[in-house]
C-alpha cells in the first residue's frame, strides 16, 4: 500500500509541477502591466488562484467559514498562495501553506516575499496525507480542489481532524462525482482515470463526519465555479495557461461536458470540529 500511494504522490507532482514557473509568473504580470514590485491579491488573482471560480470562491468560502483576524490557518494543497494571501489580507489570518509540488511552493514563496506577507504567510513543500504538525495546533484547516487526485480520503480527514484544536472548523472547496458516471477526460487535475478520484457528495459527507466532523454549511456550488465554457476565453497570461499551455482547450470542453450532463458537482462546506 506504502508503495501504491508513493507512486500516486509522484504521479500528482509530476503532472502539477512545472518548470521556469516562477519566471513565466512575473512575465504574465509584466505583460499585464503590473508592477512585480507593488503587489496586490487582486493583481495577482488571474496567476495565483489556480481552482474553480478563482478569487470569488475563496472570497465565498472565506465569509461562510466566518474567517477573522488571528485564526490560524493550515491550507493543504495551497498551490500559488492565492487563497493564503487573501485570507492573510483580506481577513487578517495567519497562514501555513502546504503543497506537494515544489515549484508552485517556491512561486509563492516570492509571491509572498515581494507582497512583504512573510510574517503572516509562510509556505512549506508538504504531503497532506502526513502533515508535519503537532496535533490541534490550528483554528482552521483550509482546503480548495486538493483532494480530487487522493484516494484514501478517510486517512486524509483523519489528518486534517488530529491537526485541528477542538472547536476548530475545516473548510472546504471540492470536485464530486456527478449522478452521471464516468467522468469525461482530461480535467484539470488528471488526464485519465488512472490519478483521478471522486466520489458523491453524499459519500464524501460521510466520508468527513466519520472522520469526527460536523457539518455546519454544505453548499453546491457549480455554476459559480464553473469557469469559462470555451478555451478561447482563457487568456494568454492567466495561470490555467500557464501550467496547461495548449492542453487547456480540451480540458475546457471535457469540464463542459462534465457540468452539463451531471458527471461534475463542485461543493463548498464547512464542518465544526468538536
Amino acid at each position: 500500500m506504502t508503495d501504491e500511494v508513493d507512486t500516486r504522490v509522484l504521479a500528482t507532482g509530476q503532472h502539477w509541477g512545472r518548470e521556469n514557473l516562477v519566471e513565466a509568473i512575473l512575465g504574465a504580470l509584466v505583460a499585464r502591466g503590473i508592477d512585480p514590485d507593488a503587489l496586490t491579491v487582486d493583481d495577482l488573482a488571474p496567476v495565483d488562484q489556480f481552482h474553480g471560480g478563482g478569487k470569488p470562491a475563496t472570497e465565498r468560502l472565506a465569509r461562510l467559514a466566518g474567517a477573522r483576524a488571528g485564526r490560524r490557518v493550515l491550507d493543504v494543497g495551497g498551490g500559488l498562495g492565492g487563497p493564503a494571501r487573501t485570507l492573510a489580507v483580506e481577513f487578517g489570518c495567519r497562514v501555513t501553506s502546504v503543497d506537494l509540488t515544489e515549484s508552485y511552493v517556491r512561486a509563492a514563496r516570492m509571491l509572498t516575499t515581494r507582497m512583504g506577507l512573510e510574517d503572516r504567510v509562510s509556505h512549506q513543500v508538504g504531503n497532506a496525507m502526513d502533515l508535519p504538525f503537532p496535533d490541534g495546533t490550528f483554528d482552521m484547516l483550509w482546503t480548495q480542489n486538493s483532494g480530487m487526485n487522493i484516494a484514501d480520503k478517510e486517512r486524509l480527514y483523519r489528518g486534517f481532524h488530529r491537526v485541528l484544536r477542538p472547536g476548530g472548523l475545516l473548510a472546504i472547496q471540492e470536485p464530486m462525482a456527478g449522478p452521471m458516471e464516468p467522468l469525461v477526460y482530461p480535467v484539470m487535475w488528471a488526464p485519465d482515470a488512472s490519478t483521478s478520484f471522486l466520489r458523491t457528495p453524499s459519500r464524501m459527507r460521510e466520508v468527513i463526519e466519520k472522520a469526527g466532523f460536523r457539518v455546519r454549511e454544505w453548499d453546491d456550488v457549480t455554476t459559480e465555479t464553473a469557469g469559462p465554457t470555451t478555451g478561447a476565453s482563457i487568456p494568454a497570461h492567466s495561470i490555467q495557461r500557464l501550467v496547461m499551455g495548449d492542453a487547456i482547450d480540451e480540458i475546457i470542453r471535457a469540464g463542459r461536458r462534465n457540468r452539463e450532463e451531471g458527471r461534475l458537482v463542485s461543493v463548498q462546506a464547512v464542518f465544526d470540529r468538536p
